[in-house]
């Protein structure tokens, strides 16, 4: 399946030509993020580029770029499993063009190699897959990237990132919803920039019977105020919020949400395509 850019290859270009001081984040919708160090080390997390199911799962975004136009990446991290966290036609094309390593939990990987033949589809070679779980550390160019759990009880076997760097510490928690593994987190690192994935409760056609359910899949106001508590965020990021219809939600109702809490200390709201600097 090709996809073809709603906005053609600006993003990839902007991310290419950057020269950040310290660490450039790019938000690419959905829970898809690029970040580049001042090294010039190139890491995406979750970028997906696909539309959905329609007319259950409908895309509200645009496509930011085709994953052919990206010529530099030197990692693609996933949390879990899910399509738009684990996604061939967004991804694959990345590690073919460039020679990234795709670093994911067992089941995602399972998703690439068993159920969307990644190693047949593109020219992606099995040694570019690196599985990771809880507890894991690895390096990427400039980046330490620490592997902690998640609570996502829709996923099989979530995780979530810590990436650190001299500029500062960012996490991504996939879309995990308070729990328990949290405040661990929060206690061990010093987080500059989180980002926790947001949304509405709303009536999604049933996967089977494809009749109205109710669908909860994000943290809502409360859950994700919790959940940034937890960690002791300096900073929260709202993400997927904008994603799928039916499921949106107002990233500024957490301003309220959050006022009376020690963390996060500030909200970076930012839309697809919106660059921030660590």
């Amino acid at each position: 399946m090709a996809i073809h850019s709603d906005w053609g290859d600006w993003i990839p270009r902007a991310v290419e030509d950057a020269a950040p001081d310290g660490v450039a984040i790019w938000y690419l919708g959905c829970n898809g993020f690029v970040l580049k160090g001042n090294s010039g080390t190139t890491v995406f997390i979750d970028p997906y580029l696909g539309t959905g199911d329609p007319p259950r799962t409908v895309r509200m975004i645009p496509i930011p770029f085709d994953p052919e136009d990206v010529a530099e990446a030197d990692a693609v991290l996933a949390t879990h499993e899910h399509t738009d966290h684990t996604h061939g036609p967004s991804q694959a094309p990345i590690l073919e063009s460039t020679g990234a390593t795709f670093y994911a939990p067992d089941d995602s990987l399972a998703v690439a190699r068993d159920d969307e033949n990644w190693t047949d589809e593109w020219d992606v070679s099995d040694d570019q897959f690196e599985e990771v779980s809880d507890g894991d550390s690895f390096e990427v160019g400039e980046f330490t990237i620490r592997v902690e759990p998640a609570n996502d009880p829709d996923s099989t076997h979530p995780v979530s990132y810590v990436i650190e760097h001299e500029a500062g510490t960012f996490f991504h928690g996939g879309d995990t919803k308070p729990g328990d593994e949290l405040e661990p987190i929060g206690e061990r690192y010093d987080i500059d920039l989180g980002v926790l994935a947001f949304g509405s409760v709303g009536q999604i056609p049933d996967k089977r019977t494809r009749e109205p359910k109710r669908t909860k899949w994000y943290s809502d106001e409360n859950q994700t105020i919790e959940a940034a508590n937890a960690l002791k965020l300096d900073a929260l990021l709202p993400s997927h919020w904008d994603m799928w219809k039916g499921l949106t939600a107002d990233p500024t109702a957490l301003y309220e949400h959050g006022r009376s809490y020690d963390y996060p200390k500030s909200l970076e709201i930012v839309e697809i395509g919106d660059r921030i600097d660590l």
